[in-house]
């Protein structure tokens, strides 16, 4: 291993014993087998990968990472890119959506600024890192150097660290750039068999037209691309994006040092997507929170043989669908731990 592929280091194998225990657990408490669904597979899984029968989350952390697309150039938004830097300000004073759910819930919520339009910004706490002005627009060329993908993903890596650190036993994290949508999709398309077409969608809020032109501009940069976009790396930096970058080395790190994710959205899912590719044993450590209204996430869900906990319609990203399956999963733990066995509660169990 080298510093320039970490990533391929091995990722923690989940506890078969203790999966066991929890499945067989599963089956002694007070309701029928299955009864609550989704909820009694999550605290299985969590049982294995926390190593212990009866899991729990009492120390959650997100972070959220930022930066600008230079593919906006190519007319791909509704929004103007200085709302990226403007979010960055609105997360930080508790204005946003995420920030009411992380307060509300007390995750602690970090900002990380990989790079936006203006390399002088600096805001209180943000955490600014500045890869660049923003990336390159990939319509035209890569959206990243191969030193500023690297480093893109070490700080998805760092920022597992400083997760680790603090106790966290639930990694979630969230994205904010504008023209991040058509760079998941463009991202998406290069490391599966999907279509432009198929996963394109209104981002922030594009028009019928404004969507048609969004597809000819991933089109068009695939096609310019080409090759190149087989190997996963290089499909990353060509058409991803610095916090597609971070989002992916974090989920990477996760799944190394025994971390489970929740993933968010539409975007996070696309990295995921990418850590996969980059390291396919990393699939385990990854739970997902929801299925958005962005056109191509079902599908790309389907890729991922990822079964979403929450159907509710969001397009806001930021990691606030993670932050809303949270207590979902909170409780699936608690329900696990905490009822009744049939024999401790002297309930006659259904007959053979």
């Amino acid at each position: 291993m080298t510093e320039n592929n970490w990533w391929l280091d091995a990722c923690r194998q989940p506890d078969s014993v203790a999966s066991a225990a929890a499945t067989a657990r599963q089956t002694q408490l007070t309701k029928p087998a299955g009864a609550l669904g989704q909820l009694e597979t999550v605290a299985i899984q969590l049982a294995g990968l926390q190593g212990r029968e009866q899991p729990q989350i009492e120390r959650p952390w997100l972070s959220l990472f930022a930066g600008d697309h230079g593919v906006v150039a190519e007319g791909v938004s509704a929004y103007p890119q200085a709302v990226t830097a403007q979010m960055l300000h609105n997360f930080v004073s508790g204005g946003a959506a995420v920030s009411v759910l992380a307060r509300v819930q007390n995750i602690p919520l970090e900002v990380v600024d990989l790079g936006t339009i203006d390399p002088s910004l600096e805001l209180p706490g943000v955490r600014h890192l500045r890869l660049g002005a923003g990336t390159a627009n990939f319509a035209q060329g890569p959206a990243m150097s191969v030193e500023q993908c690297l480093l893109a993903l070490a700080a998805g890596r760092d920022a597992v660290a400083r997760a680790q650190a603090a106790g966290t036993d639930l990694f979630l994290a969230g994205e904010m750039g504008i023209g991040n949508t058509t760079a998941a999709t463009a991202l998406a398309c290069a490391l599966s068999d999907e279509s432009p077409a198929q996963l394109v969608g209104p981002g922030t809020g594009l028009d019928q037209a404004g969507v048609a032109h969004k597809q000819a501009v991933i089109e068009r940069a695939l096609a310019l691309h080409g090759a190149a976009l087989a190997e996963p790396f290089e499909a990353l930096r060509r058409v991803g994006g610095f916090e597609l970058a971070a989002l992916t080395g974090a989920y990477l790190a996760c799944a190394q040092t025994g971390i489970p994710v929740l993933v968010d959205g539409f975007i996070c899912s696309a990295a995921a997507l990418c850590a996969l590719r980059l390291n396919p044993a990393c699939q385990p450590w990854l739970l997902f929170a929801h299925a958005g209204a962005e056109p191509g996430h079902k599908a790309l869900l389907a890729i991922l043989a990822a079964q979403p906990l929450l159907d509710l319609g969001l397009r806001l990203g930021e990691g606030s669908g993670a932050a809303l399956a949270l207590p979902l999963i909170k409780l699936a733990c608690e329900l696990h731990a905490g009822m009744a066995t049939f024999q401790q509660a002297a309930v006659t169990e259904r007959q053979a």
